[in-house]
């Protein structure tokens, strides 16, 4: 186990493996749908997750003391939610996971950005900043909803709470732009929140993504002449 995880320290960049935890859990997710399951899951990552994202902003341009600003009480408060049970501690863990998850985003960002070249690295990036923003926005809209009950309603499950996975999915098709989910904002504030999820995800495609692929295709014409 040792030997497999010092391989993978030195042949992959840290957003390759956050990618691949993140990609892991929507798995488990679909594998212990139950809610107690789901909000196990939900705790232990939110405890695995600030150590590695705090590894991947040491591997960019970013600044490493907000990360630990960020990462440690948000892991604290992860940890007391795994021992307690107690919600309040939950909700607050999600409060500094949002900004953590953002700011794990715009390190990666600034990653790919820095150089005029792309590698297999920055791809794994440009897929774990993605998730980032998508787990960010769900950790905000949990927060909201626990702040303001009922800022967002499921027209199958009209009388019964939303867990985070509902919200995941919510924060994945609005960023995505694809739209189709059964979840919807019915309070101003919520829809704001999500007009500005749509914003990012509309930005980051349209500079981060298409950045990208337009390098992707000068290396591949260079290569050839």
């Amino acid at each position: 186990m040792l030997s497999i995880i010092r391989y993978a320290r030195t042949h992959f960049h840290p957003s390759a493996l956050l990618l691949g935890l993140q990609l892991m859990l929507l798995i488990l997710y679909a594998v212990f749908e139950e809610p107690q399951g789901e909000r196990a899951l939900v705790t232990a990552f939110s405890v695995v997750v600030p150590m590695l994202v705090i590894w991947v902003v040491h591997h960019s341009p970013a600044i490493d003391w907000i990360a630990w600003i960020l990462a440690v009480p948000a892991f604290l408060f992860s940890v007391l939610t795994a021992v307690l049970s107690q919600p309040v501690f939950y909700y607050l863990a999600a409060l500094l996971s949002a900004p953590l998850y953002f700011y794990a985003a715009a390190s990666l960002i600034a990653y790919m950005m820095e150089d005029f070249r792309v590698t297999i690295d920055e791809l794994y990036a440009a897929g774990a900043t993605f998730t980032m923003l998508a787990w960010g926005f769900a950790n905000l809209f949990l927060v909201w909803e626990a702040l303001r009950p009922g800022s967002f309603i499921s027209s199958v499950r009209p009388d019964q709470s939303l867990t985070f996975v509902d919200l995941l999915f919510v924060s994945f098709t609005n960023l995505s732009s694809v739209g189709l989910s059964d979840i919807v904002p019915v309070t101003t504030s919520a829809r704001v929140l999500l007009m500005f999820e749509q914003f990012v995800g509309l930005g980051y495609i349209a500079v981060v993504v298409s950045r990208l692929v337009g390098l992707t295709l000068q290396q591949r014409s260079r290569s050839r002449s």
